[in-house]
């Protein structure tokens, strides 16, 4: 009866990403055994060893935890290495300082169990010992990073760099991790978000670290990568509407100034303003194209998961119909600017008719740049969009990506 509880599955899954913790990895392990068995389940602890050379290897071995060897140096490639090793039906992860206590596994088992895909650990809504978190992080960077988080992804998380955290084995395929770093935090609540599963979060108690020996953590170094990470991954913010925004504010100037030059609170506006909104509009249009580009690559690239709205809209979209919608605004606006240049020439290339002329010249080139940037940009769009495989020479992939019918 008992080698047949042996081979059973285990339950849960603890994993420890380790580098040089002598200090206080026998303890992790043991608190996690502890854990366990508080629970009353089956369980395993796993640690990830990124390269140890103090004896962790050989104190994580008699502690009876499973070593799980990554060379890849970065802690979000140790976790993901013990994440692929996990035999669990869920997994709980936590540093190894001391800083998490790893005997409050039974109440991320009971969020597991109400049907929850991820269970967060909340430092901020449970209690933080004195000294265990710096000032700076704790009213400035963690809040911040959390808010941005917050306002680019919608999720609902007090403290979405909690290092101690629990999910179910079966989502990892959705979240489909990538990252290296301590980025691997943000990806793994973003992509839990955006997948649809169900994120929930505990209060925790957060303890002094115990390793006497600065943290691995770097206070701007990983907070940038931490930043850095959801920019790429919110392209809506970071090009899509601040493109539209410059796009939509220099059309309105150019439309107002059109018609003549306005003063306005003693302020005179004309052709030089008019230019003003010219540069808007490209900018405008760069950073749309740039934000489409990011979205159908991060998408194809299963690097990102998008609204079945977007891909159903850019699935429907060809080659031919940039192409059309180019050609329309290349022809009218080299038709404006060959009107102008006609008029020039018949002026003796002397000075230009402002009124008319050079306003029209203006929204006439611009309609013509906006066109040859929509031109490359859907032979661009095109070549993301493509489905590798049909071509010789395409790469091999593991796994199928997600390849819209771009033609």
């Amino acid at each position: 009866m008992e080698a047949n509880m042996e081979t059973q599955a285990p339950e849960a899954s603890v994993v420890i990403p380790c580098l040089n913790e002598a200090a206080t990895l026998r303890a992790c392990i043991e608190a996690a055994q502890d854990g366990i068995r508080a629970a009353g389940i089956r369980g395993e602890v796993i640690v990830s060893d990124n390269g140890s050379d103090d004896g962790s290897v050989a104190i994580a071995e008699t502690a009876g935890a499973r070593v799980v060897n990554c060379p890849r140096r970065g802690y979000g490639c140790a976790l993901r290495a013990g994440f692929e090793a996990a035999r669990g039906e869920w997994i709980l992860m936590g540093d190894a300082d001391l800083s998490y206590d790893f005997r409050e596994l039974p109440k991320f088992r009971e969020g597991i169990r109400r049907g929850s895909d991820m269970v967060m650990g909340s430092r901020l809504r449970g209690s933080i010992e004195p000294g265990a978190m710096p000032w700076l992080h704790r009213r400035v960077g963690n809040p911040v990073l959390s808010g941005v988080l917050r306002l680019l992804f919608g999720a609902r998380i007090s403290d979405a760099h909690c290092g101690m955290r629990a999910f179910r084995k079966d989502a990892l395929p959705k979240l489909d991790l990538r990252t290296a770093g301590m980025e691997l935090a943000s990806e793994m609540v973003i992509k839990a978000t955006t997948a649809g599963l169900k994120v929930t979060e505990i209060p925790i108690t957060l303890h002094r670290d115990q390793r006497g020996r600065p943290p691995h953590l770097r206070t701007f170094r990983d907070g940038w990568r931490h930043l850095r990470y959801m920019l790429m991954m919110a392209p809506n913010w970071l090009f899509l509407l601040p493109g539209f925004l410059c796009g939509a504010t220099g059309g309105a100037i150019i439309a107002a100034l059109l018609p003549g030059p306005v003063t306005f609170g003693g302020v005179h506006f004309d052709i030089h303003t008019m230019l003003l909104g010219m540069a808007l509009v490209l900018l405008g249009a760069y950073l749309v194209f740039t934000g489409l580009f990011v979205k159908v690559f991060t998408h194809t690239e299963n690097l990102n998961v998008h609204s079945s709205c977007f891909v159903r809209l850019i699935s429907r979209l060809k080659l031919e119909h940039g192409l059309a919608a180019a050609a329309v605004l290349i022809a009218v606006g080299l038709w404006g600017d060959l009107r102008f240049l006609l008029a020039w020439r018949e002026s003796g290339f002397g000075n230009v008719d402002v009124p008319t002329g050079m306003r029209m010249a203006i929204v006439y080139t611009t309609m013509l740049v906006v066109g040859i940037e929509l031109l490359f940009a859907s032979f661009f769009l095109s070549m993301l969009g493509i489905d590798r495989d049909t071509y010789e020479g395409g790469r091999p992939s593991q796994e199928p990506a997600r390849r819209l019918p771009i033609r």
